[in-house]
């Protein structure tokens, strides 16, 4: 069974959307941790190598995904934990898609998404980066 960690992170206090992809990825056999409101890329990459995941679930409606993502990757880098694939999840202009796949992220999930097109993100991204271990 695959592990998986559910973030929110930065200042977005809206959690409605990520518990429903929690449930989703629960639901799809998945173990999922979900770290709660507020986190920061330090407290995010922390809890992911703690909890030894195969991925990282972050969800971000605040636009501060250019800020922050890059930071969750470095942070993985310092962390020698840069096999964990990250997939963003939540309000991304179409515009800064490149820059976040240029920026890491396995996969980026925009608003309308299906159930299956999320597990099949996390999914493909958890079989990516184990084919490259």
């Amino acid at each position: 069974m695959s592990r998986v960690l559910v973030a929110k992170l930065g200042l977005d206090g809206h959690d409605r959307g990520v518990k429903v992809v929690a449930r989703m990825l629960r639901d799809a056999g998945f173990e999922v941790i979900y770290t709660g409101l507020f986190q920061t890329p330090e407290s995010v990459v922390a809890a992911a190598v703690d909890e030894d995941v195969d991925a990282i679930g972050i969800s971000m409606l605040s636009g501060a995904h250019e800020a922050l993502m890059p930071l969750v990757t470095q942070r993985l880098r310092e962390a020698g934990a840069e096999n964990i694939p990250v997939i963003l999840g939540g309000i991304v202009p179409d515009g800064d898609l490149e820059a976040m796949r240029e920026a890491g992220m396995a996969a980026v999930l925009t608003p309308g998404a299906t159930a299956d097109e999320v597990v099949a993100a996390v999914s493909d991204a958890i079989e990516r980066s184990q084919q490259t271990a």
